[in-house]
């Protein structure tokens, strides 16, 4: 599979801006791309309590909409983080976006500081069948809970993707817990970080990766913006899963109700 990382600085409260940066990336994109991913909330940035109610949008609104048009124009798939306001409430949300449509939604189940009082935490884990490779979401401070990607790896997960928004000094953390979730489920992990500096005076650290299923990290990125080209070699996940299986071996399973649905979507509820 071959994917770019699009690890740009957005602007917080900034959905002109940040759509436009989408909607180029997309069109840069080489002609044999099947997967563009972006940083976390990357269309409207980080709102604050005073804020999220104006920027937020459905997953159906005007923003996604746009993004949704440009991926079938291309026919490739994107990854990418949205503030969502679903009837009033809001999450801190990722889409999968292919041409047919929204192949998954995840909304972010570990809040950190600054999300807390501005969304609420999401209720389940879920994956979904993407050309022939089932995938899971996971965003930022999700990853320094292991439990987040063994959940995943229970619903099936080749591929774990982090929508990202780490800022210093926390760079190093992230690296190791995107390095140790690929390992540990034994299956590729990437993460696409913002950079720069936000409205609050927060550096993000950028550090965008691909790890392999043994937990080598394969490509990382530095400070700067960039849109950067991995290519994924599936064979690999026979190789690490091949002479043992954690998921076969452990001893403790995380609890919650598995919803199979007929689109291939599977869902484990948090209880």
């Amino acid at each position: 599979m071959k994917v770019e990382l699009a690890q740009l600085a957005g602007r917080d409260n900034d959905t002109a801006y940040n759509l436009q940066r989408a909607l180029a990336a997309i069109a840069a994109c080489a002609a044999d791309t099947q997967l563009l991913v972006f940083p976390e909330t990357h269309l409207m940035g980080f709102p604050n309590r005073e804020t999220v109610a104006q920027i937020a949008e459905p997953v159906d609104g005007p923003s996604v909409s746009a993004v949704l048009a440009a991926v079938r124009e291309r026919n490739i798939a994107v990854v990418i983080g949205m503030a969502e306001n679903d009837e009033g409430r809001f999450y801190n949300t990722t889409l999968l976006l292919t041409p047919e449509g929204i192949a998954l939604k995840y909304r972010k189940t570990h809040l950190w500081a600054s999300d807390r009082g501005v969304f609420a935490p999401g209720d389940r884990y879920a994956t979904c069948m993407w050309n022939g490779v089932r995938i899971g979401l996971l965003i930022c401070y999700d990853i320094e809970f292991p439990e987040s990607a063994r959940a995943l790896a229970q619903l099936g997960a080749d591929l774990l993707i982090v929508t990202n928004g780490n800022m210093d000094p926390y760079g190093p953390t992230h690296r190791t817990a995107i390095m140790a979730r690929a390992q540990e489920n034994q299956a590729f992990a990437l993460m696409v970080n913002r950079v720069e500096t936000g409205d609050d005076g927060l550096v993000f650290a950028g550090g965008s990766a691909l790890v392999d299923p043994l937990g080598t990290l394969l490509f990382e990125a530095g400070r700067d913006e960039g849109q950067f080209r991995v290519e994924l070699d599936f064979a690999q996940l026979q190789v690490a899963r091949r002479d043992y299986r954690y998921l076969d071996d452990q001893r403790l399973k995380l609890p919650g109700e598995v919803l199979e649905h007929a689109s291939g979507l599977r869902e484990l509820l948090i209880p």
